[in-house]
C-alpha cells in the first residue's frame, strides 16, 4: 500500500521540542512536493509547511514560521518537521501528504490535489 507513514508526535510541555518525520511506504517521494497538514480537535485541517522536491522552496503558516522547519532527505525517502518552542495550540493530529511540484509551486491547491495520506501522528503540547 502505497503511503506515508507518520511518527514523532508525544505529549510535550509548552516551550519544548519534537521532531515529526514522514516516511514514504512503497513509493519513492523525489519527483514530490511535501506538505505537512494538521488538525486540531473540533477544527478544519490546515496547512503547515511544504517543501519542493528538491527542498529547495518551502513555505510555512504564519502561526508557525520562526519555529518550525521542514526538511527532506531523498535518500532515506523521509520528510522532517522540526518543531520548536511549542504552544499549545499547535496541539493537532499531523500528517503529511504529496503533490505535484507543478501544483506545489503553482500555490494554489487544496487537499484533494495530494495525495498518499498517511494516519497522522498526534502532537500534544500540554503542561
Amino acid at each position: 500500500q502505497m503511503q506515508f507513514v507518520e511518527s514523532g508526535g508525544d505529549l510535550v510541555q509548552p516551550g519544548g521540542s519534537l521532531r515529526l518525520s514522514c516516511a514514504a511506504s512503497g513509493f519513492t517521494l523525489d519527483r514530490y512536493a511535501i506538505v505537512w497538514f494538521r488538525q486540531a480537535p473540533g477544527k478544519e485541517r490546515e496547512e503547515v509547511s511544504g517543501i519542493s522536491s528538491s527542498g529547495r522552496r518551502t513555505n510555512y503558516a504564519d502561526s508557525v514560521k520562526g519555529r518550525f522547519t521542514i526538511s527532506r532527505d531523498n535518500a532515506k525517502n523521509t520528510v522532517y518537521l522540526q518543531m520548536n518552542s511549542l504552544k499549545p495550540e499547535d496541539t493537532a493530529v499531523y500528517y503529511c501528504a504529496a503533490a505535484s511540484e507543478s501544483t506545489y509551486r503553482s500555490g494554489v491547491y487544496s487537499e484533494p490535489d495530494f495525495g498518499y495520506w498517511g494516519q497522522g501522528t498526534q502532537v500534544t503540547v500540554s503542561s
